[in-house]
């Protein structure tokens, strides 16, 4: 069961630091000009930029991608296990909306997969041109459903950090380091920028790593529940 438990809270945010890196890698090597930035950052999204960088760096975009849905699958057991051994309704309740934004995490990855396959049928011009004109439809989901789950990310983290500190479970760092993973970009074709990396994926790996060895307490300096 030990073993079950390490697995679960380490994997998880392995992957996902590792797809976040991955992702912001795929744009950084795509060896875009000046003036091509530029543009891409003039843009409402960044839609323009990522699809751009799969067209040259395909098996790097796609692996960053494929990544991301991974270790949104695996996460849900590392959520499923850090918030059931704070305990608690508030860390339950965290728990259940932070998972449920992973399931919205894997509706925007099957859209950034149909946006690659236009790329790559339809060339890229058409295929930007289409995903901006869709951008909010697409992101908004079937009555909303995903966009709405989506919140959870950040509704969830929220709610485990205050369960945690008022079971005197969590301390100051680790909220603001669960409040940091929870902060990562939600929606279709988004970019992971260096600053992501570090927020999310380091911080994932950091947190969930730190409670994986460190028992289950994460309270500095240690406090009395009241």
């Amino acid at each position: 069961m030990r073993g079950m438990r390490v697995l679960a809270l380490a994997i998880g945010p392995l992957v996902w630091f590792a797809a976040l890196l991955v992702r912001h890698l795929g744009v950084e090597t795509a060896g875009f000009t000046v003036a091509e930035r530029a543009r891409f950052d003039a843009e409402p999204f960044a839609a323009p930029g990522q699809l751009a960088a799969y067209a040259r760096q395909p098996e790097l975009v796609t692996a960053g991608y494929a990544l991301f849905a991974l270790a949104s699958i695996l996460l849900c057991a590392t959520v499923i296990v850090f918030a059931r051994e704070i305990g608690g309704r508030l860390a339950f309740a965290g728990g259940a909306v932070l998972v449920a934004s992973l399931f919205a995490r894997l509706y925007f990855s099957g859209i950034d997969l149909t946006a690659f396959v236009l790329v790559d049928r339809m060339g890229l011009d058409r295929a930007a041109a289409f995903a901006m004109e869709s951008y909010v439809d697409l992101s908004y989901g079937l009555w909303r459903v995903p966009v709405a789950a989506s919140a959870g990310s950040i509704v969830g983290a929220v709610l485990l950090a205050i369960g945690g500190w008022r079971a005197g479970k969590l301390g100051v760092v680790p909220c603001f380091l669960l409040l940091s993973f929870g902060w990562v970009f939600m929606g279709v074709l988004k970019e992971a920028t260096l600053i992501t990396v570090l927020h999310g994926g380091v911080a994932a790996v950091v947190l969930f790593g730190w409670w994986t060895v460190g028992g289950r307490s994460l309270a500095w300096p240690a406090r009395e529940r009241r």
